[in-house]
Parts: C-alpha cells; structure tokens; sequence
C-alpha cells in the first residue's frame, strides 16, 4: 500500500536532517556519559549488507583525549602520516574541485584567512587536530578486509551517527584529516583490528565563533540525481 507523502516524521527528518551541520569550534563542556552512550547505541542501527555491522568506534574524553591530541599534533609536525584509505587531489572531478574551492573560500574567509595565505591555512590543520577544542572524539574503524564495501556500511553508520548526535542536542564535525594518522591512533588507543576511515570530534557548539556561521551550500537535485520510470 502506498502511504500518502507527506507523513508525520517527514517535518522531523526535514529538521533534523538539514539542521545537522559541520562545527568547527566548540565549548569545553562535556557531554553527559548517558547522553554519550545512548547516542552511539542508536547509531548501532545504522544499516550493513546481510547486518555485519563491520565496524568498531573507539571514543576519547579527558585525559585520554588529550594525550592523543599531542600525540597527532607530533606525528603532523614530524610528517608521520599513515593512511589505511589512500587519498589523493586527484580522485576529484572538476565539478567537485568547483564546490570545494567554494566552501574553502567560505571557510577560510570566516577564520580570516586570505586564499593565499598558506601558513595561517597550514596552522589552521595543524589546530584541528586538537579536534577544533571538542571535548570528546570518536574514530571509525572498518573491520574484515576493510575493503570499500565494508566502508561503504561504515559510511551508512557515520551518518546515523551523525543523525543520532543532532537529535540528542550534541554537535559533531567529521575531520578526514585526524584519518592521516591511522598508525598514531592505533598506538595510542590499542587498537589492533581494522582501518581507520574517519574521526569525528563532537560536543557543544560555541556559537559564539564566526566559522560556526558558515553554510555549506547543497547541489541541485538535478545535478546530482536521475529518476527513471
């Protein structure tokens, strides 16, 4: 039976769907431990091919947060990089390059930074690695061969994840850059199983910081998608 459009969760999801964004600075506050656990059980229900769930999160907070703050900050300033899923300028089509020159200039431009200035833009990555000051941050690691499939199913969880934070009042960022440094974050953390795909540094906004203003424009539907019939 087809149900009528729209139905009683669709305002919900059109909220809590476009009212998620990207924080990039953040109040010292902790979020609650409840808060923390419910939020991420949630996620637990993302989707995965035959319900493998090959994924595995690890979650940093106070001194254990900090130690490996420092330690990524080392490891960037010594250039000991260590990628599990290679990343390269060139896997960018130039459509992408267009809307990431855009959003770059939005950014760059909220923090003061002048398109040319690469120190103040190199100084700025090098900060983020202190999870733009969040007090809590989660790394995502894909199990089993860690192939793009099972990423593809670690992809679908970080999205609920993300979901599952906003409805809970808790603001995130997912940082592809603290994803550079897999080796660091797996001796810091023990961890010995999987590849690390992304962090993602969560907590309170302050809204109080002009780069948590800046809107990341969507491309048109029919730029990105084809019905058939």
């Amino acid at each position: 039976m087809n149900r009528p459009f729209p139905t009683e969760l669709s305002g919900c999801a059109e909220k809590l769907i476009r009212g998620r964004h990207a924080t990039r600075a953040f109040r010292p506050d902790a979020v609650p431990e409840d808060t923390m656990r419910n939020v991420f059980s949630l996620a637990g229900a993302a989707p995965s091919n035959s319900n493998a769930q090959p994924w595995q999160i690890e979650v940093v907070s106070g001194a254990a947060r900090e130690r490996l703050a420092a330690a990524l900050r080392a490891a960037h300033t010594e250039q000991r990089t260590s990628v599990d899923f290679p990343y390269s300028e060139t896997m960018y089509a130039p459509v992408h390059r267009t809307r990431r020159a855009a959003f770059g200039a939005g950014l760059y431009g909220a923090l003061g930074i002048g398109p040319d200035d690469q120190a103040a833009r190199a100084a700025y990555d090098e900060e983020s690695l202190g999870f733009y000051g969040a007090p809590h941050a989660a790394f995502l690691f894909v199990t089993g061969d860690g192939g793009a499939r099972l990423a593809a199913d670690v992809g679908a969880y970080m999205q609920t994840l993300l979901l599952a934070m906003t409805a809970y009042g808790v603001d995130s960022c997912p940082q592809g850059l603290l994803s550079f440094y897999a080796d660091t974050v797996r001796a810091e953390l023990g961890v010995t199983e999987g590849k690390l795909l992304v962090g993602i540094s969560f907590g309170y906004a302050d809204e109080s910081a002009p780069v948590n203003r800046v809107v990341a424009e969507r491309a048109p539907l029919g730029s990105t998608t084809a019905f058939h019939a």
